[in-house]
């Protein structure tokens, strides 16, 4: 029969290495994500305000880039 000790101890190995892979994983498929999507910049915002019907001027451009950089 199995020590309990040792299934104790393997239990807490594999639990470790899997949040190390998970990790390494999760790290590298995000960084591809952002390589395809990058985020928002100023050119996108020009976009967005155009489509809502407004002129965009350079100040409303820097303050939305602002307040995004902010929330982040």
């Amino acid at each position: 029969m199995v020590d309990l000790w040792l299934v104790i101890v393997l239990s807490v190995v594999a639990l470790i290495v899997g949040l190390i892979v998970g990790f390494v994983l999760s790290r590298r498929y995000f960084k591809k994500y952002l390589e395809k999507n990058p985020p928002i910049n100023e050119k996108m915002v020009r976009a967005m305000l155009s489509q809502m019907g407004r002129k965009p001027s350079e100040k409303q451009v820097r303050q939305v880039m602002a307040s995004m950089k902010q929330n982040q």
